[in-house]
């Protein structure tokens, strides 16, 4: 955290200074609405070391208690403007972040960090693999959740084309412990599933000073039942037959692309057990000087089952495979795989560890930072024998990820000018490192057996070092110049393939890969008075490909690992106007946005050479140009009638492909999942100073999963619809030391996909003591 480092704060002013009661916070408060040593800490924690010059939305400690039913801390920032966050289920760990211009598949374009450490796991720009590693952190630690609007920060990389989360969490300075315990129940009911799914959560914190010394340690436990992920289904042939097998069950639809369908069960039903550990100390060396070691712990053992909606005509047992089978007076083939590929077991431990050290010196700050996320064990293992047999065992897959992580090191710097700040130059120098090493066997017994044959292999590294420096510069007291720069060097080596598509059973060695770009940056900030501001950010950023972009695994007809080593890193030239008004009881920012993108990173059909044939696939390619340009608005006001607060964001945006010569289809479409509209309302009602009762509402527009947009049906699984869900929740402060919260989420019962079936109507209760 940022604050002077001969003392923390202490809890009581920490939280009086950020606890604002209303979900977007302003980015600076009035001074003289503030009490002094509040104000202080305040303008520390302002004057963070990157001076990041950027739309800024925040969401405090106090704010999340008493609005959010927050189970995982990706829910704390589901109500901010322009985000979508695609949390499946509760403890979901594949829940990347979209932004204003960019979608769910484009996780490597936003960074998550808590207390400085990387959560973004840039190995891969996707859904899955990729996504953040939210679990390092759990809801009852975090002190505020700032989130960053667009690169216009030369002490970010490429990587900030779409925000930049900083969750902040608490450093205790005197004896503190909590203890929360919560629950939420899920209904929900779609074709022949009809389930009650519970899920539990306990937690606790503690933590105290001892001098020069602060510790927190922090445990999370979460059980978790989810709706289904997938749905198995099967083209309706179009003619009807009297031949077969008779089978009774299922449900005829119409897949994305409005082709019949027949619905015959369901799969990646998900039962979790989580446990997330953490520890945190803080040493002051001297006055001006500190240590801190943050150290996390992530377990994860996840067993997924299948329903299959189908029944033997003759027996009446429930069936999952055959051939010749008569449905609905239609004949099928159902595969061995077709639903025991949404069966498996997961079972992850990581570790994360972040070091670092701040000082200050009379107008100089400097922090160095070391962190190191490592997948120190991480399987999955499939069956691809056909359901009931698999259940006991059978053939199968293990898929390892052992080795794969991060690291990374930063070293930066602030120094002021004068009292009156006239300049505050920021410095620094970073270098990261990413390995991606995945490996897939062959097993006799999917549950137990051990791994036999090697059949898939992906193996890689990236490598960034840069360099980065701006200056904010106040030429006049009401302006503000902030100019900036940031020089990367970025290298790919070590990549593997297994098996070749050109040689079946040998590897392919990928070649080494490297590049160096400069981002320039430029902002210019007018306050005509104190409560309004103008500004204008301009900042280019280069996002290189990741390990996983570059060697990543591709299912054609003919499987195999088709890696792409000659993809471009794509540039983004970003521009934001925005128009801000604060005062006493709130604030309202306008903000008009747009980016333009070459050589976008994005997956899409293409024609690959396999085995000297070329194959239509899907695939990571450069895409010419897209450009995302729109309008945001955001607001908030505490007392808008008394004891009412009201926050909430309208969000447009144009997002489309300009050109694409692999497929020009896609030209003048929009982007995958960036919809046309987004937008948050939240309203907190608190009758009395112990009662707090908040309605949430979240709203898309109808969203699209494929470049083209062909993926004409929004409505069915694989596609992508509009929604909007509404959510209530009403905290009771007991007492003192006692809290209850109450909620419903998606109450309107909206049923909608997200590519997936995402939570139906859901019930949660929470109880938290405090020390």
């Amino acid at each position: 955290m940022n604050m002077p480092l001969s003392r923390a704060p202490s809890r009581r002013a920490l939280v009086a200074a950020f606890a604002v009661p209303c979900l977007l916070a302003p980015a600076t408060a009035r001074a003289e609405d503030l009490p002094q040593d509040i104000l202080i800490t305040a303008q520390k924690l302002q004057q963070s070391i990157e001076n990041a010059p950027a739309t800024r939305a925040t969401v405090t400690a106090d704010t999340i208690a008493t609005t959010i039913n927050a189970v995982n801390v990706e829910d704390t920032v589901k109500y901010l403007p322009s985000l979508i966050v695609r949390k499946r289920h509760v403890g979901d760990t594949q829940a990347p972040l979209a932004t204003r211009t960019s979608g769910l598949g484009a996780s490597a374009r936003s960074l998550i960090y808590a207390d400085g450490a990387l959560l973004s796991s840039l190995i891969g720009n996707n859904n899955t693999l990729a996504s953040p590693r939210w679990s390092l952190v759990s809801p009852q630690e975090i002190a505020r959740i700032d989130v960053l609007y667009g690169p216009f920060s030369a002490a970010y990389p490429g990587n900030s084309i779409g925000a930049v989360v900083n969750i902040t969490t608490r450093l205790p300075d005197t004896l503190e412990a909590t203890v929360t315990a919560g629950t939420n129940v899920q209904i929900f009911d779609q074709y022949g599933t009809h389930q009650t799914l519970p899920a539990w959560q306990i937690g606790g914190t503690i933590g105290d000073r001892f001098g020069p010394l602060a510790l927190f340690a922090s445990v999370d436990h979460v059980a978790s039942n989810g709706q289904p992920l997938q749905y198995v289904t099967a083209t309706r042939p179009a003619t009807t037959s009297t031949i077969g097998a008779p089978v009774n069950g299922g449900f005829d639809d119409v897949n994305r692309t409005n082709l019949p369908i027949r619905i015959l069960g369901a799969s990646g039903f998900e039962h979790q057990v989580q446990d997330h550990l953490k520890l945190k100390a803080a040493v002051d060396i001297a006055s001006g000087l500190r240590v801190t070691y943050v150290g996390g712990l992530f377990l994860n053992r996840t067993n997924s089952h299948a329903e299959t909606y189908l029944a033997d005509g003759a027996s009446g047992l429930p069936l999952y495979a055959g051939s010749s089978l008569n449905i609905g007076g239609r004949l099928y083939t159902i595969a061995p795989g077709a639903f025991s590929g949404g069966v498996y077991q997961y079972d992850e431990r990581h570790w994360s560890h972040a070091l670092s050290a701040t000082g200050t010196s009379g107008r100089f700050d400097w922090q160095v930072i070391g962190t190191l996320y490592d997948f120190d064990h991480d399987e999955q293992r499939i069956p691809t024998t056909a359901l009931p047999g698999a259940q006991s065992g059978g053939a199968g897959t293990i898929t390892r990820l052992d080795g794969t992580g991060w690291k990374t090191l930063d070293a930066k710097g602030a120094w002021t000018s004068d009292d009156a700040a006239t300049h505050r130059v920021s410095f620094g120098a970073h270098a990261d490192w990413f390995t991606l090493a995945s490996n897939r066997y062959a097993t006799t017994d999917w549950i137990k057996g051990s791994e036999g044959a090697l059949s898939l292999q992906s193996k890689g590294k990236t490598n960034i070092v840069a360099l980065w420096a701006q200056d904010a510069w106040k030429p006049l007291p009401a302006v503000t110049l902030t100019l900036g720069g940031r020089y990367e060097w970025w290298r790919a080596y070590d990549g593997v393939n297994f098996p070749s598509p050109v040689a079946p059973g040998a590897a392919v060695i990928q070649p080494r890969l490297s590049a160096n770009r400069f981002s320039p940056k430029a902002s210019l900030a007018w306050s005509p008075d104190k409560d309004w501001t103008v500004h204008f950010s301009f900042g280019e950023a280069w996002r290189f490909p990741t390990v996983a972009e570059l060697y990543q695994i591709v299912t054609t007809p003919s499987p195999g690992a088709v890696p792409n080593p000659n993809l471009r890193p794509e540039r983004a030239l970003s521009e934001e106007l925005s128009v801000e008004r604060q005062g006493a009881h709130g604030s309202v920012r306008l903000s008009l946005f747009n980016e333009s993108v070459k050589d976008a990173l994005i997956s899409q059909i293409g024609l690959l050479t396999i085995s000297g044939t070329p194959t239509p696939a899907t695939f990571i390619q450069n895409v010419d140009r897209t450009r995302a340009r729109g309008v945001e608005l955001a607001f908030q006001r505490t007392d808008i009638v008394p004891r009412v607060d009201l926050s909430g964001s309208l969000t447009y945006a144009d997002a489309t492909t300009r050109k694409d010569a692999a497929l020009p289809a896609a030209e003048g479409r929009l982007l995958p999942s960036v919809p046309r509209w987004k937008s948050t309302l939240v309203v907190t009602w608190r009758p009395t100073n112990q009662v707090s009762l908040t309605a949430a509402g979240r709203y898309a527009s109808r969203m699209y999963g494929s470049l083209d947009n062909s993926d004409v049906v929004g409505n069915t699984y694989q596609g992508f619809d509009k929604y909007l869900v509404v959510d209530l929740r009403a905290q009771f402060r007991v007492t003192e030391h006692w809290a209850l919260g109450l909620g419903v989420d998606n109450i309107n019962n909206d049923r909608y996909f997200l590519f997936h079936p995402f939570p139906q109507r859901s019930f949660s209760a929470d109880m938290t003591w405090r020390l």
